[in-house]
């Protein structure tokens, strides 16, 4: 344990002995820490070393140009800033020759490139190098002036790095160091507002300003130092900094001239600089303290009301002899500034506790703008009635700014609002007319809709405090609320439900907003059910709002459930209440997003609730038209369903699939031989639904007393049957006989597997085994083609019509099921069960069977399923799984390539198989066996560079032949002419993608050998 003493010794022997700037990088940079150790954490012991320990540290960080060193050697200078604060210390001693050592490194020009493993960017250099100049006062006559001096400079870096090192010191120096330059520094900062301004200073959500430019940021950066400014200066010092902007007369000239134009449409680009520049200057004044609004206020804001027409007997300080008021057109000017002050005062008064004798004072910028407040209103409100459909962009401002005025004024806390309560009623009225009457205007209908939002946002805020206002705003919502009962054509159903799902944001009417929707969509659901197809589309309109944008607002009020349950149970009861739908069209559209509804409703509950919806739901299929007659486990053969029972079949999947592992199934050998009579007759929720028990059942039963309930073992049992290729006359199993059933049947039995393997596959579960054979089966088995065109014969078609029906087909596309990702079910949303790395253990099982199937099959269409099926399987693995097999795969990758190159129906695994090569050709072990087959690569992709179907597989194919052009050099140089010979074709390619990329191929591909090759 090193004590204070021991340190001391340490840091004089230090001092003396090493000299740290004769070292080499690594043992400068030790050196450096062990200064920086001594003060962090024994600075008792070495701040009596004084003027020897700043000298010492001044050598130590002499001319250094390491970046790793130079934060160091910033960092301790701020430590010693910080030591040392006493005007007669060493600091105070040594801040020049400090100042000189560190300002040779401003502004930080770091060229560094950015492989170079040091992790340190410019960017903290810079403030690094700022906390150093900011962290002592006595470095105040030789920073400020640097800084003001580069504020000059053409490079628009330092001067943004001059900006926020200015910022720094007037906060750090504080008022009394830095008032001497307070006129210097208000010359420059105009000077950078007025030129780094952007025109059209509104429409920053139309890109007319890039926000995160550097331009925008000097401006905001100037901004900020002038409100640091006035924070910094005690009163006096503020009070003659203040009069210094606020008379200056270059202020008063620019704003004479912005109020004296009637329209900005036509004002040349210095104007609208200008404008925007006094807007933030007045904003940045207002918001600082209650003096500055003051004063900022009494000087500007009756004149600009007066330009505006809503003059009041107050006397300003500020006059403007030439200027157009209302009558003469709107001075958008005049109508910007006033607004940049209300909603700054606003923002002052939010973090400002305004006590009631400022509020009741004659001369306090709140008594003024309380007695302009009614006429400014109507004011405002008049630009939004005038405004029309046709509005260019130069009145898109002037709306804007009218709506950002109510919005503000609406918006003040309650004990000092400058308006009474009849003109809150007025504000709101104004922006829902618009919302209910003016549909055609989006604009202006989107910041009345959002004004809305934000008003509601802030009485949710001061909850308590405004009920009042909070009684008007509720009329507000019940009318929104009142649009979807009504037919009106003067808005659409879209824009009513944007509307109703944006003041959802405001918590407290979520619950209500719920409702209202929950009725609108069972009065448009019974519609549909009695026939009113017309009512179909309102119908997908209203779920898809209410399960995206609104229901998702319940998680986090807590009453999810409550709500989940009862509208559940609420579409069941209407089901169950019509015994037949007075239409024969399943309006599948309608049933989807039912079905999403009902899936998210059930996911979202708790087991207990599920259980609720489960047994509701159970009741309703025992009313089934088909199981009037017989029950569940009696049900076999073909069945005729109604559309009814399609509804109620598929919402009950929809059910199943979202129920959590914990939830108990009522009947589950009911429920399982239900789904398995469906899944042939091609039902997917109900194939879906299978997958879901499969992968939610219980290993075993241990409560034997309930006999409705199946093992995991017994229910593949049963579910498995389905796959019984041959069976014997005599079988009692006769019915299962998988090559006596139509094509159909078929197809969607391969399917219906699919999903029941993905749901064992996900648990890890060894049946999965038996479905991935029975698909291989379908893949390989010569009864596939007799299969095929004994159907075929059956239905009237010629032989081969079309490839996409055949068994072998499906069965390949059935892989892409078992591995691919799903949305519908077998997800965590759903509650899955999910095993790690479930995906990589079935490929490296299925690889090798695959691939030796591929080599012995002698049939040409069995060759082109099996690679289809590879070729899913090869995507939908991880690429680290089939980077760790790329010597096996990469030739059977680039046969699928060729193969289904030629298919326009693989279109889709052709792109999946690029992106994998592409992954590969990324990885150091992938290109050495890309380099194996290079040969068998390179003309793959360049066949794929004129592959017709989709621009995305050219497009990606000659990217990877961009990445192949970095590969060893002797390897690639043959095949160099014939590439450039392929691109050349790309160069006249319809997409401009494609082209650019070809472009890129060419140039990487030219550079490999001379240049002199001219094209």
């Amino acid at each position: 344990m090193v004590d204070n003493s021991d340190a001391r010794t340490l840091a004089k022997s230090f001092l003396i002995n090493v000299q740290v700037q004769s070292l080499a990088v690594r043992d400068r940079k030790l050196c450096l820490e062990v200064l920086q150790c001594l003060l962090d954490a024994y600075t008792d012991a070495v701040v009596v070393l004084g003027d020897d320990l700043v000298y010492g540290i001044c050598e130590a960080i002499d001319e250094e140009k390491d970046p790793r060193c130079l934060m160091l050697n910033f960092h301790l200078v701020e430590i010693l800033g910080h030591l040392y604060p006493d005007p007669s210390g060493p600091m105070a001693s040594f801040a020049q020759d400090i100042f000189d050592i560190l300002s040779r490194y401003y502004p930080i020009y770091f060229t560094h490139p950015k492989d170079d493993g040091l992790d340190i960017k410019r960017e903290d250099l810079s403030k690094g190098l700022m906390n150093a100049f900011s962290s002592s006062p006595f470095f105040e006559p030789f920073v400020v002036p640097l800084l003001l001096e580069k504020l000059s400079s053409s490079l628009l870096s330092a001067k943004l790095d001059s900006l926020k090192y200015l910022n720094s010191c007037l906060y750090h120096y504080g008022g009394k160091r830095m008032v001497k330059h307070s006129r210097v520094i208000w010359s420059n900062l105009k000077d950078v507002i007025f030129n780094f301004s952007p025109e059209r200073p509104l429409l920053t959500d139309e890109l007319d300003v890039d926000m995160k430019s550097e331009v925008n940021q000097i401006r905001m950066e100037a901004l900020n130092c002038l409100e640091t400014a006035l924070s910094c200066f005690d009163f006096s010092e503020q009070d003659s900094f203040l009069c210094l902007i606020i008379d200056d007369p270059d202020i008063g000239t620019k704003l004479e001239s912005l109020t004296s134009i009637t329209s900005y449409s036509g004002t040349s680009a210095e104007i609208q600089r200008d404008l925007s520049a006094i807007g933030g200057i007045f904003t940045s004044i207002a918001k600082v303290s209650i003096y500055c609004c003051n004063k900022v206020f009494l000087k500007f804001f009756p004149c600009l009301m007066d330009v505006l027409g809503v003059s009041r007997n107050h006397s300003s300080q500020f006059c403007i002899t030439n200027h157009k008021t209302v009558h003469g057109g709107m001075n958008f000017g005049a109508l910007f500034l006033s607004v940049e002050l209300l909603s700054s005062s606003r923002e002052l008064s939010l973090v400002s506790n305004i006590a009631a004798e400022f509020i009741a004072e004659s001369k306090s910028w709140f008594f003024m703008l309380k007695s302009f407040s009614m006429d400014l209103c109507h004011v405002l409100g008049s630009v939004l009635r005038t405004s029309n459909t046709s509005m260019v962009a130069s009145e898109k401002e002037g709306v804007l700014c009218a709506v950002k005025g109510l919005q503000s004024l609406s918006t003040f806390p309650s004990s000092c609002s400058p308006i009474s309560e009849g003109c809150y009623e007025d504000v709101l009225e104004i922006l829902m007319s618009i919302i209910t009457g003016r549909s055609d205007e989006t604009y202006l209908w989107n910041l009345s809709l959002k004004a809305l939002v934000q008003i509601g946002l802030w009485i949710e805020s001061a909850s308590g405090h405004d009920s009042a206002r909070g009684i008007c705003y509720n009329k507000v919502v019940e009318k929104i609320l009142s649009m979807l009962q009504t037919n009106d054509s003067m808005v659409s159903l879209s824009l009513k439900l944007v509307a109703i799902s944006e003041i959802a944001n405001v918590g407290q009417y979520v619950l209500s907003i719920i409702r209202a929707l929950e009725d609108a969509i069972i009065s448009s659901l019974v519609a549909c059910i009695q026939g009113g197809l017309k009512s179909s589309d309102s119908l997908v309109g209203l779920l898809e709002c209410y399960t995206s944008r609104v229901l998702p607002r319940c998680c986090t009020s807590g009453s999810f459930d409550d709500v989940a349950v009862q509208f559940s149970i609420n579409i069941w009861n209407q089901l169950e209440n019509v015994s037949v739908f007075n239409t024969d069209v399943t309006m599948q559209n309608v049933l989807d997003q039912v079905m999403i509804t009902m899936k998210l409703l059930v996911a979202g509950c708790t087991v207990e609730n599920q259980s609720l919806i489960l047994k509701k739901a159970h009741c309703v299929i025992l009313s089934m038209d088909f199981l009037k007659t017989q029950p569940f486990q009696s049900i076999h053969g073909i069945i005729a369903l109604s559309c009814r029972d399609k509804w109620i079949a598929s919402l009950f999947g929809s059910v199943v699939i979202a129920l959590r592992s914990q939830t108990p199934l009522t009947d589950m050998k009911g429920i399982l031989n239900l789904f398995l009579i469906l899944l042939p007759e091609g039902n997917l929720p109900a194939a879906q639904a299978l997958a879901s028990m499969v992968n939610k059942c219980p290993s075993s039963i241990n409560e034997p007393e309930i006999s409705a309930r199946l093992s995991l073992d017994q229910a593949c049992e049963d579910i498995l049957k389905l796959c019984l290729w041959t069976l014997e006359s005599n079988s009692h199993l006769k019915q299962y006989n998988f090559l006596d059933r139509d094509i159909c049947s078929q197809r969607s039995i391969v399917l219906g597997m699919a999903w029941v393997g993905k749901g064992l596959l996900m648990r890890g579960h060894e049946k999965v085994t038996e479905i991935a054979m029975f698909l291989m089966k379908c893949l390989v088995s010569d009864s596939n083609e007799d299969i095929t065109l004994q159907q075929q014969k059956e239905n009237g078609k010629g032989v081969g019509m079309d490839a996409n029906s055949s068994l072998a087909t499906s069965a390949a596309d059935a892989f892409h099921v078992l591995l691919n990702d799903s949305e519908d079910c077998l997800n965590k949303k759903f509650h899955a069960t999910i095993r790690p790395l479930y995906k990589q253990r079935f490929f490296s099982s299925m690889l090798p069977i695959l691939l030796s199937s591929i080599k012995e099959s002698g049939s040409t269409s069995k060759k082109i399923a099996l690679y289809r099926a590879l070729g899913h399987i090869i995507s939908d693995t991880p690429l680290a799984a089939v980077l760790a097999e790329s010597k096996k795969i990469i030739p059977a990758l680039l046969d699928t390539l060729a193969i289904s190159g030629s298919e326009t129906s693989h279109k889709k695994i052709v792109y999946s198989l690029l992106l994998v090569l592409s992954g590969i050709l990324m990885d150091d072990n992938g290109k050495v066996t890309i380099l194996e087959n290079i040969h068998t690569v390179i003309e793959c992709l360049i066949k794929l560079i004129s592959y017709p179907d989709l621009m995305i597989v050219r497009e990606t194919a000659i990217q990877c032949l961009v990445a192949m052009s970095v590969l060893p050099h002797a390897r690639i140089f043959p095949f160099r002419p014939r590439v450039l010979k392929a691109v050349a074709t790309a160069l006249d390619d319809r997409k401009r993608a494609v082209r650019q990329e070809a472009v890129r191929c060419r140039q990487a591909w030219a550079s490999i050998a001379s240049r002199s090759l001219q094209f």
